[in-house]
């Protein structure tokens, strides 16, 4: 089998992995197949036989693929609606598009990992008619000509888009689509096209160049691990980063800086930025002249995250309420250094399983008698990057109603902690949420990776908080989001008619995440395309930012909400003057 093939081939599993070692480019055998994403990270496909069944037990918790979804935006039921500036205005950006400034990311990069692009959209143009699209990657896509060195799905160059665009079909040259249009939307808030000299449109950053992931979905096993509802969109952390890599190979040096918008991510992991994805972005964005930015997530209110804290020998019960239609879910557990817990677990019918000690590492599985649910617990009492303990608890056909978990320490007789999180809202079929369940520590991974740019969402017409939005802090009190955008009925794109944009509003953190890149990118056109900051790398834009957002007197800050404030454009050039 050739690489793309075992890429493609649900023969073969996907691993994202520091530890390989052979080559120093494509490594290719009949077991496998590796593909070099930086120094210290591969994307590795290996034959399936010659692994042991796929579980968090029979695999370290960090090899096991990680699947991503979208931090979903949610369309208003009547499409169309008008352009509205207001979100703009409240952050800045339409202030420093203006004189003197004149910032509107010229020379800039804004790429995107996402579900693809509709190239044909006006608001994806030049006035001339040409695209303002360096590039598309349509990971799922197998007949075309793939981008150098990436082996699978097939790239699209703006020579070609440009052609396909003078053409009356241009899909039957460029067939790449948004069938969903997420990242149409986020791409058309992040940089869309000043039409009608701006009133009938425009993007935070209108002249920034474009480069579009159409990311692949997972492989069918992966999503019958995970037990996900058909359909659902679901991406792999392979194609992800492998998307960052292809977007950031379109920076030129001191001339052509790059910012990476992603609207996906995962309630599961240890939320410390410490998954080799979280670890690359932060690598990424630690290089110069570049930027990640992250959605923070739409998970802050569907009761999907709890916190205990275990006082002494006394237990804390969890209790989780199953509605009916729930065909499966798992549940992370992630305890405190040096904490170790017991649990037991109780039925809606009222059976108990025995006591599970974490001291066990391995799976233990249990079949309830009169529920007929099937329940599997992988433990591994020291993660081998965060050295702590977690378990994943895997419901198979659970039975509706109240399910009860108590947590025992084993070890102290002082405070401990421990964090629980279901799968995103769209991952569960049915309803599945904790009965007191905490809002904090509910932004999705890859947000708490360290050095990238992650927003939280708020209503810029009334300055409320998004009330969907994920929160911060991490479970160590790592400050995160840095900032909060705005998020809620953001004009953007919803299509074409009769070859005009179809201006419309959407909400969620991923709209928040595109502004914020558009911002991203107007920061770095001062910077670097000016010269006033020639080496500056993600970190400098974030402090850029946090040093002039906006905040309340009402508030706290850093605040798991907010963070270090609002994003504010014109106070980080105020700051930036010494006004």
């Amino acid at each position: 089998m050739t690489c793309k093939e075992k890429i493609l081939s649900e023969d073969f599993q996907d691993i994202l992995t520091s530890y390989f070692v052979e080559g120093d480019q494509k490594t290719e055998t009949d077991r496998y197949c590796a593909i070099p994403i930086s120094d210290n990270l591969w994307s590795v496909y290996y034959d399936r036989s010659y692994l042991p069944e796929l579980s968090f037990a029979d695999y370290n918790y960090r090899f096991v693929t990680e699947i991503y979804g979208l931090m979903d935006v949610s369309f208003p039921e009547v499409a169309g609606g008008g352009f509205d500036p207001q979100p703009l205005v409240h952050s800045g950006i339409t202030a420093v598009q203006r004189e003197p400034l004149s910032l509107t990311g010229r020379n800039v990069v804004i790429g995107f990992a996402d579900t693809g692009i509709d190239y044909r959209n006006p608001v994806f143009r030049r006035p001339d008619g040409s695209s303002r699209i360096l590039a598309v990657w349509d990971q799922t896509i197998q007949d075309g000509t793939p981008p150098e060195g990436f082996w699978y799905g097939s790239e699209y160059t703006r020579e070609q888009i440009n052609e396909a665009l003078r053409q009356e079909n241009p899909l039957t040259l460029v067939p790449t689509e948004d069938e969903i249009g997420h990242g149409t939307a986020t791409a058309a808030a992040a940089a869309g096209s000043a039409l009608n000299d701006g009133l009938g449109f425009i993007g935070a950053a209108p002249d920034a160049e474009l480069v579009m992931v159409k990311l692949k979905q997972a492989k069918e096993f992966i999503r019958e691990f995970y037990m996900l509802p058909r359909d659902v969109p679901a991406y792999e952390a392979n194609d992800i980063a492998l998307a960052v890599k292809y977007i950031n190979s379109f920076l030129i040096p001191y001339a052509r800086p790059v910012v990476t918008c992603l609207g996906v991510g995962r309630s599961f992991g240890a939320h410390q930025g410490t998954s080799a994805l979280d670890r690359y972005l932060s690598d990424v964005s630690l290089d110069f002249n570049r930027v990640v930015v992250v959605a923070g997530g739409n998970e802050g209110n569907t009761g999907h995250h709890f916190f205990g804290n275990v006082e002494g020998s006394d237990p804390v019960s969890v209790e989780l309420r199953v509605e009916e239609q729930t065909k499966g879910f798992m549940v992370e557990v992630w305890g405190n250094i040096p904490n170790y817990f017991n649990m037991v677990i109780r039925s809606p019918g009222g059976e108990e399983v025995p006591t599970i000690s974490s001291r066990v590492k391995g799976r233990w599985e249990y079949r309830f008698v009169y529920d007929k649910t099937l329940l599997q617990v992988d433990y591994q009492l020291n993660d081998q990057i965060t050295g702590t303990e977690v378990a994943v608890l895997r419901f198979e056909d659970p039975s509706p109603g109240i399910w009860t978990l108590q947590f025992r320490q084993e070890n102290r007789n002082d405070e401990g902690f421990f964090h629980m999180w279901l799968p995103i809202r769209q991952f569960v079929e049915g309803r599945v949420e904790f009965l007191q369940p905490s809002p904090e520590t509910t932004l999705t991974s890859p947000s708490y990776a360290t050095a990238v740019l992650t927003v939280s969402a708020y209503n810029s017409r009334n300055n409320s908080f998004y009330i969907n939005s994920g929160q911060g802090f991490g479970p160590q009190g790592k400050i995160k989001p840095e900032l909060a955008a705005p998020g809620v009925d953001i004009s953007t794109v919803e299509g074409m008619l009769r070859g005009r944009a179809v201006v419309g509003s959407a909400t969620g953190t991923s709209m928040a995440a595109g502004l914020a890149s558009g911002a991203c990118a107007l920061i770095l056109q001062w910077a670097v395309g000016r010269g006033n900051y020639s080496d500056i790398n993600g970190v400098g834009v974030k402090n850029y930012l946090i040093r002039g957002a906006a905040q309340d007197a009402a508030y706290r800050y850093p605040s798991p909400q907010w963070g270090y404030g609002r994003l504010d454009m014109e106070g980080t050039f105020d700051w930036i003057a010494g006004i």
